[in-house]
């Protein structure tokens, strides 16, 4: 696209804000609005609203508009996600009104789309690309008013009286103050405790809120404190139903620095902002004057984006990382306030994130597991580390729609969360229960006893809204205990139905595992036919968690090739010490030191790295190869916290290595 050439916009969403983007388009040097979509062409006033454009009737037609360059979508909340995937996917740029999406991990999954489908995707906060900002930021890093330590802002008002038909206080439309104005306060907080550092922004290190929840479970008034791990601290709130004096306030060891209505700028229309300085007993006032319309800016720094080629905004203004570290400020403030919308539960969210049924796919590759009739894929997928089920929802999505269908759940993980979260899923997507193969583990530590067994299966099956788990393992082994209570225990299940493949242990020894065979074959019981332990490139050589088994050794691997017994391996991947957070030199990240760290270990990621260079892959694609190229069936289990990570995985299993190649690797 030339430089002269016009970024021609597209609107999906008519709504009020959208003429306010409108009239920045009208007033910018880049952009023309050729376009509205709407879903009610025919609605009075709509051509005055949006003099020049084109109403378009239905969004999905303005998608297929090969007139239109970029697409701004300013619908619901609810609404924004699903038309940002949507619109990129039809090979749209996209800036999307302010929240992007409802959380940090619906935000992730739009970018992921934007960085395949090689488009500009941003977060349309205004403020950040208008001069004003920048010379707030010019005025931090001067020093002015000392070291920062507080900062303290707001964006609040009053909406007068509960309306139930008004979008925010609408749970339905995900209502409320957080999402509609937080981002701003929060935002900027991040912004100036980057800019002390020298950084585009800073991620706080912890952060607490509380807030009013009204009749229809939105946030009506709510603040938080956040707090940087350089020492600054800020409080930041918002409100629907409270009027706020709206001033950002930065206070230094010398001074402070105050801003009236800093989202506001110098004005829609252009004018002078203020910024005040105060230092003892005197003040002063730096007037930041501008002419152009505040919307234009936003409109400009997105379309010189698109005209150079590039994919996010230039700081200052928001960047993809910066966007999803702000929502996820947003997601810790309202999971401390216990706010969750209604349609970000099961119950509402059945479809995936771009509004499509969800579908199993065929890419990932099928393999026979032995004890198990159905063809399981050759990854599984763990999911513990998710909050909630609309975040784990989007990569259990991806997973079934990649072709994914063993899923490894445990009863202690997140204290039965995940157990939940799959039942849920699994229903809300009509997924067919023959389809899964479905992994359940019980009786962890210190509850490491054989009747324990049922009494977890029970409340496992009922959270997994099942009644049979197809594999199941011991989580735990407890050697105090005759290994033929625990072989009883689980052959038990398997005569009532509930394990309907095999059996087998989680973090045992091979010595109870041939135990547990020798008292199976003596008293024609069940035998234990799984095994859950670590395996990968890389030899685990302190136990991550108390109880850890690792088969990674010379030793294992004779004995997993002479019983062929298929190992579920957790930490396939060796946990990070693929990638660039591990190296000789590198001594940050205690546990990656204290369970990886060898000379061994380094020579084989040293091997690695120079075989990944020769494919044009990566260490850790590498590592997961190697994993399911072993001579003895290894179904490594991957536990990707975003889709982006999730694919990455993924693109791992076209690597075919041979066994030459598997043993120059462990040499």
């Amino acid at each position: 696209m030339t430089t002269d050439q016009p970024i021609r916009w597209g609107i999906i969403g008519p709504g009020t804000i959208a003429r306010t983007f409108a009239d920045g388009v009208a007033h910018s040097r880049s952009g023309k609005l050729v376009a509205i979509a709407t879903r009610n062409p025919s609605k009075p006033g709509l051509a005055e609203a949006f003099p020049g454009a084109r109403i378009v009737d239905g969004y999905e037609a303005l998608l297929r508009d090969s007139e239109v360059d970029a697409v701004y979508i300013s619908t619901p909340h609810t609404g924004h996600a699903e038309w940002a995937i949507k619109a990129i996917r039809s090979g749209k740029h996209v800036l999307v009104e302010k929240p992007i999406a409802l959380s940090s991990y619906d935000a992730d999954a739009i970018y992921n789309e934007a960085k395949k489908a090689g488009v500009f995707a941003g977060e349309a906060f205004m403020y950040r690309v208008h001069p004003q900002t920048a010379k707030i930021i010019e005025l931090i890093k001067s020093g002015i008013i000392g070291t920062v330590r507080i900062i303290r802002t707001s964006f609040g008002f009053n909406m007068g009286s509960f309306k139930a038909e008004h979008r925010l206080f609408s749970n339905d439309t995900a209502g409320g103050g957080i999402l509609d104005v937080g981002g701003y306060p929060v935002s900027m907080a991040r912004l100036i405790a980057g800019a002390t550092e020298g950084k585009p922004f800073l991620e706080p290190e912890k952060v607490s809120g509380v807030g009013h929840l009204g009749q229809s479970g939105v946030d009506e008034w709510a603040s938080a404190v956040l707090q940087f791990p350089n020492g600054i601290i800020a409080e930041v709130s918002c409100s629907i139903m409270a009027n706020q004096d709206n001033t950002l306030r930065v206070i230094g060891s010398e001074g402070r620095l105050e801003v009236k209505d800093f989202w506001f700028a110098s004005g829609h229309k252009g004018g002078i902002g203020h910024i005040e300085i105060f230092k003892g007993n005197e003040q002063q006032t730096i007037d930041v004057k501008e002419d152009r319309w505040l919307y234009s800016f936003e409109v400009d720094a997105a379309g010189d984006a698109i005209r150079a080629g590039e994919h996010e905004f230039r700081s200052p203004g928001m960047s993809w990382s910066d966007s999803v570290g702000n929502l996820r400020v947003l997601d810790q403030w309202r999971a401390s306030i216990g706010l969750e919308y209604g349609v970000e539960k099961a119950e509402r969210r059945t479809s995936n994130l771009a509004g499509g049924t969800v579908k199993r796919g065929n890419s990932i590759p099928q393999r026979q597991i032995p004890g198990i009739s159905k063809p399981a894929s050759v990854v599984t997928l763990g999911f513990e580390f998710f909050p909630n089920f609309a975040s784990a929802s989007l990569t259990l999505d991806a997973f079934y729609e990649a072709g994914g269908n063993v899923f490894d759940t445990a009863f202690v993980y997140g204290g039965g969360k995940t157990e939940k979260i799959f039942g849920d899923w699994h229903t809300s997507r009509n997924v067919p229960r023959e389809e899964i193969v479905l992994i359940g583990k019980g009786a962890h530590s210190p509850l490491c006893y054989p009747d324990v067994i049922a009494k977890q299966l029970d409340q496992s099956l009922e959270r997994l809204k099942t009644d049979y788990v197809d594999i199941y393992f011991m989580h735990r082994d407890n050697t105090d205990v005759p290994v033929g209570e625990f072989v009883d225990a689980m052959d038990d299940e398997v005569k009532r139905g509930r394990i309907r493949g095999i059996f087998g242990g989680s973090n045992w020894t091979r010595e109870r595992m041939d135990e547990a065979a020798a008292y199976a074959a003596k008293n024609g019981k069940t035998a234990l036919a799984a095994l859950s332990n670590n395996f990968s490139l890389a030899e685990m050589l302190d136990p991550i968690w108390a109880g850890c088994v690792t088969s990674s050794t010379d030793e294992w691997k004779h004995w997993l090739n002479e019983r062929q017994v298929p190992n579920f391996a957790w930490s396939s991947q060796g946990r990070g010490f693929f990638t660039d957070r591990a190296g000789r030199d590198k001594r940050d990240d205690e546990e990656i030191v204290r369970c990886w760290y060898s000379d061994r270990n380094f020579e084989r990621r040293d091997r690695a790295i120079e075989l990944a260079n020769k494919l044009g892959r990566s260490p850790i694609h590498v590592a997961l190869a190697y994993v399911i190229a072993q001579p003895f069936p290894v179904i490594p289990l991957i536990g990707p916290r975003t889709i982006a990570e999730l694919e990455d995985s993924l693109s791992a299993l076209d690597i075919k290595l041979t066994p030459e190649q598997v043993k120059w690797l462990e040499a």
